[in-house]
């Protein structure tokens, strides 16, 4: 079973969760039998260290003065890896929020101030979230080219293998590979906003964007963007994100409109394209269709928004 060892992997993946409960240290006293639920220890010269419920340090006798909120970091970090201890430290501690940390096989462990453990939730959240708007080290993006078709189809379908619409499995080829297949053909295929994140020589990412409409005046729909499920949430999406908007803009587009996640996309600057009185296609999207006005927004576009002729198909 192997653990991550990639450092900003790590940041991005790390996801904090509370157990229930408050927990405390006991030093045992020396000579009395182990007892009770002991949730880990310490074997020092002075003697055992024990950390447990503090319910249950209570029900034993057993005196304390520090009273922990238990959170675990659920990534699975290899015991030698770098970094990842000491940014959580570096955080908590700008923060002026105390931490103990307990390496586990599989996890690391942060035993916080009890009075503090919301606001440590949102630090490491927060820190998490930074590393994910970071561009992955080594990462290339260009434009794509035919040859990298196989692999941007495959990719597509991994990423897509569960719907995002019902979050149930895709029954056969996900739709959005049949309309990614499609676009590539189509007349509102823009070569240059087709891009590819290459880690390693291998295809890892993938995000198309291409010509559609309010009535007459030409905006860019983007979509799918695809990462493979192994690197999400890794920056990956994000980087194609960046290069998107700034391809876009140096080719004097006025705008983007896309459908998604409405937590995701604003960090980008993306609003509910009703703001800007552009409408969905489908007026049951209603806030998830979005749209980024770019430097050459003109102002007074109005109406539906058409895609490329492919999503009218599938």
């Amino acid at each position: 079973m192997t653990g991550e060892k990639n450092f900003q992997s790590l940041l991005a993946g790390m996801r904090p969760v509370q157990r229930d409960g408050e927990y405390v240290y006991v030093l045992w006293p020396h000579g009395r039998p182990l007892e009770g639920h002991i949730e880990a220890a310490v074997r020092e010269a002075e003697g055992l260290t024990a950390v447990l419920p503090r319910a249950e340090a209570d029900r034993l006798g057993l005196a304390y003065d520090f009273v922990a909120a238990w959170i675990t970091l659920e990534i699975h970090s290899a015991l030698e890896a770098v970094g990842l201890t000491a940014a959580v430290a570096r955080a908590l501690t700008d923060a002026g929020i105390s931490c103990n940390v307990l390496a586990g096989f599989l996890h690391d462990h942060l035993l916080v101030p009890a009075a503090d453990a919301q606001r440590a939730l949102q630090v490491l959240a927060d820190l998490s979230a930074e590393s994910r708007d970071m561009p992955r080290p080594g990462l290339q993006l260009r434009t794509e080219t035919p040859a990298d078709r196989d692999a941007i189809l495959a990719l597509t379908a991994e990423a897509f293998a569960v719907s995002p619409a019902t979050g149930l499995p895709a029954e056969g080829e996900p739709v959005e590979v049949k309309i990614l297949r499609a676009l590539f053909d189509a007349d509102e295929y823009l070569p240059e906003l087709s891009v590819v994140a290459v880690l390693e020589g291998e295809v890892v990412g993938h995000v198309i964007s291409t010509r559609g409409w309010v009535g007459s005046h030409g905006l860019l729909g983007l979509g799918p963007i695809s990462v493979t499920p192994r690197l999400q949430r890794q920056g990956i999406g994000s980087a194609l994100m960046a290069e998107t908007i700034a391809r876009a803009n140096a080719a004097g587009e006025s705008g983007i409109a896309l459908l998604g996640s409405t937590e995701y996309y604003p960090r980008f600057g993306f609003v509910p394209s009703a703001s800007f009185g552009v409408l969905p296609p489908d007026e049951a999207w209603g806030g998830r269709f979005q749209l980024l006005p770019l430097a050459l927004w003109p102002g007074g576009v109005h109406g539906t928004f058409r895609y490329a002729e492919p999503f009218e198909r599938f």
